[in-house]
């Protein structure tokens, strides 16, 4: 069991390193974003009170990440059956969907490479399709900005926080690193959907965001610890954190961005456009030096090096494991 775990793992975090999610290919995301759409309609349609829509979105919580985690479950089990050893190949291919090292590189590079050709247009036009901010109109500081702070937010939900729960469910006898990390995704994906505060999603998505929140907390804070040791400057990392962080609305998104921002010595935060409307983010670290491509590409590396600490930490711990019960 111990050793499989393992396995799974490292072929997991190996294909997100070669692969990542290729274009065109089924992913368990699509299936729970369709899902959530098709729910998310049925209730608009039929439920109007504000107390009903909040029950279904505890419904609608609850429901997708528990079902998510026992779909894992069951396909490994599934795949057990039909052919010993196959559970291996599934699980590492499920595993690696919960990883988004590589997309997220992918997506940062899709607006780095037209930038730094010089062409804005096109490097708006991507970015718009990762970002929520208006993007026609921003300068190429504010693209990086923005590239920066996509990069740095997503490296917790959506690299980091799902590997948590993949080994935190390795360790657990019965349970596994899928069905774990299957769940958070779903709860992750829940809150990029409707955990929003404002309408229509207000009292629908109230409960997936608030959950979202907590189910991230620990995972983030890691994160905090990690990439302040890789700095050099762990103290300080925590401290510009605990100073600018806290003032963020997310519990969770300004303290990821703010480690990674005193990290590498940049400011974060500041106007962003919404459909028009200018909201206004906190200032996050200190201004030291300009946003600049290289600096991204550093805190990616960053991401991947904390990736790979926690990743080759618990593949270690599982196959001692594993040769403990062997004697």
């Amino acid at each position: 069991m111990w050793f499989e775990q393992a396995a799974i793992l490292a072929i997991a975090a190996g294909l997100d390193f070669c692969l990542g999610d290729p274009w065109g290919w089924p992913h368990p995301v699509q299936v729970m974003g369709w899902g959530i759409g098709v729910y998310s309609q049925a209730v608009f349609k039929v439920i109007k009170a504000p107390i009903g829509q909040r029950l279904a979105g505890i419904v609608l919580g609850v429901g997708l990440i528990v079902g998510s985690g026992l779909t894992g479950w069951a396909l490994l089990w599934l795949a057990r059956v039909v052919q010993p050893g196959m559970d291996l190949l599934v699980g590492a291919v499920l595993l690696a969907s919960c990883f988004a090292g590589r997309s997220l590189r992918r997506a940062a590079e899709d607006v780095l490479q037209p930038l730094q050709h010089g062409d804005l247009a096109a490097a708006r036009q991507q970015l718009s399709r990762y970002v929520g901010r208006d993007t026609a109109d921003l300068n190429e500081a504010e693209i990086l900005r923005a590239v920066m702070e996509t990069v740095t937010e997503n490296a917790t939900d959506g690299v980091l926080a799902p590997l948590f729960y993949a080994l935190v469910g390795a360790f657990l006898p019965g349970v596994g690193s899928v069905p774990l990390a299957l769940a958070y995704k779903a709860a992750s994906t829940l809150d990029s959907m409707v955990g929003y505060r404002e309408a229509p999603y207000t009292d629908l998505g109230w409960f997936s965001a608030r959950l979202e929140d907590g189910l991230t907390w620990l995972p983030c804070r890691l994160v905090v610890v990690t990439i302040g040791l890789l700095s050099g400057q762990p103290g300080r990392v925590w401290r510009i954190c605990r100073r600018d962080a806290i003032a963020d609305p997310s519990p969770n998104a300004g303290w990821s961005e703010c480690a990674y921002a005193a990290t590498l010595g940049v400011q974060l935060g500041g106007p962003n456009r919404y459909r028009g409307v200018i909201k206004v983010k906190p200032k996050l670290a200190d201004d030291l030096q300009p946003i600049t491509p290289d600096l991204i590409r550093q805190a990616m590396d960053l991401t991947r090096s904390a990736f790979l600490i926690g990743l080759c930490s618990a593949v270690a711990g599982l196959i001692g494991r594993g040769l403990l019960n062997l004697r």
